[in-house]
């Protein structure tokens, strides 16, 4: 599978979205650091809120192959800059959470994220299960058995719930 780092605010979903990739109970966790996992490498939002620490995030890149830029829709703004992906040679997935909270505009998201430069799109409540599969399936790698494939009855399938930009 390829490795994926992820990026965003203080309580946009990372560390929620990598328990769930992980196939792992769902609890509160404040990631005071990085963490490297095997795949994931799960970033404290203060990284990309803080511009001294933000250096920081430009490095890590370099250890994944693919960079995931992560958006609240519940959020009032965005933090990423116009066309931010060029400043990276990773593929970047824009990643919008939260999408089933109340007040959420997952478009309006989804619209910062391609001003940003993502071109690819998911649509994730990471709670519920909802578009986790679909991450999982555009990480996968030539050989990569699913936890689907593997025991089909307990996790989802991919919803195709991902959007592409023109």
């Amino acid at each position: 599978m390829k490795k994926i780092i992820f990026m965003g605010r203080s309580e946009c979903g990372k560390t929620t979205l990598t328990q769930a990739m992980k196939g792992r109970e769902i609890t509160y966790h404040k990631t005071q650091y990085v963490n490297n996992f095997d795949v994931i490498i799960d970033t404290p939002g203060e990284y990309l809120q803080t511009h001294t620490l933000g250096h920081a995030l430009a490095l890590y890149t370099y250890e994944a192959q693919v960079v995931g830029l992560l958006l609240s829709a519940t959020e009032p703004f965005s933090l990423y800059p116009p066309c931010i992906t060029c400043m990276c040679n990773r593929d970047v997935i824009g990643i919008v959470t939260k999408i089933d909270e109340r007040g959420a505009d997952p478009e309006r998201s989804a619209r910062w994220l391609r001003l940003a430069g993502c071109k690819t799109i998911f649509f994730v409540d990471s709670k519920a299960g909802e578009g986790v599969a679909d991450i999982l399936e555009y990480l996968r790698e030539p050989g990569d058995v699913m936890p689907w494939e593997d025991t089909p009855k307990t996790t989802e399938k991919p919803s195709k719930n991902h959007k592409k930009s023109h």
